[in-house]
């Protein structure tokens, strides 16, 4: 890929893509607070002066990082979502969460939830924006829930805003599993559960107090 030029005029002598995916690639393993800025600059092969004319500064690289996550690794979310039915689209998306806080040789767990669980007061803007594009995400699942309301799959009487929150807390939850290196069969079997509290679903046979079983739903 050609050089791009800066904003004096003058070609860097790097590849920005591939600036930006080292960059990713150590945000994600590290967090924002974790992730210095000699692993950045060392990682992405520029100096701190390079750095900052591509950039800016570390809060702006960042921003562009997680710009490129949402679009890249984390680009199942919406796709997941165009699934025929609700009940299919959250499956999904649970599952392609999973793969992709799994997969060999990338990081493990989710960028918005890993880069913000240590950060300090400094930190408070970067915070912020990953609370807001988490929120998005939740935002964008109770739409397709509402959608689906709308449509007669789920009933009027479900709360779809505690809906999408709950799986959103899901998902969210298996992050931090997984970067804690949970199993992808763990984490799988964690999906069964989840999806037994759809709305409508049928439980497994539970005893009553007499001993004889009877089926359940929510």
């Amino acid at each position: 890929m050609a050089t791009k030029p800066n904003p004096l005029g003058r070609p860097r002598s790097f590849d920005m893509d591939r600036a930006l995916d080292r960059a990713l690639d150590v945000f994600w393993r590290k967090g924002y607070e974790g992730a210095s800025l000699s692993e950045l600059t060392s990682a992405m092969g520029i100096n701190r002066p390079s750095l900052y004319a591509a950039f800016g500064d570390k809060e702006t690289l960042f921003r562009r990082v997680l710009d490129r996550y949402f679009s890249g690794p984390a680009a199942f979310y919406q796709e997941a979502l165009k699934a025929k039915t609700a009940r299919a689209a959250v499956e999904q998306l649970l599952r392609a969460t999973v793969e992709s806080q799994t997969r060999p040789g990338q990081p493990r767990g989710c960028l918005a939830v890993q880069g913000a669980l240590a950060c300090g007061k400094e930190s408070e803007p970067i915070r912020q924006e990953l609370i807001r594009r988490r929120r998005e995400g939740e935002l964008l699942l109770r739409c397709r829930l509402e959608r689906a309301q709308q449509d007669g799959e789920l009933a009027k009487n479900v709360n779809v805003t505690n809906l999408a929150r709950f799986y959103s807390t899901v998902q969210q939850g298996m992050a931090v599993q997984a970067t804690g290196g949970a199993s992808r069969r763990e984490l799988q079997s964690l999906i069964e559960s989840a999806m037994r509290a759809w709305p409508g679903s049928v439980r497994k046979p539970a005893k009553n107090q007499t001993g004889s079983r009877e089926l359940t739903r929510h």
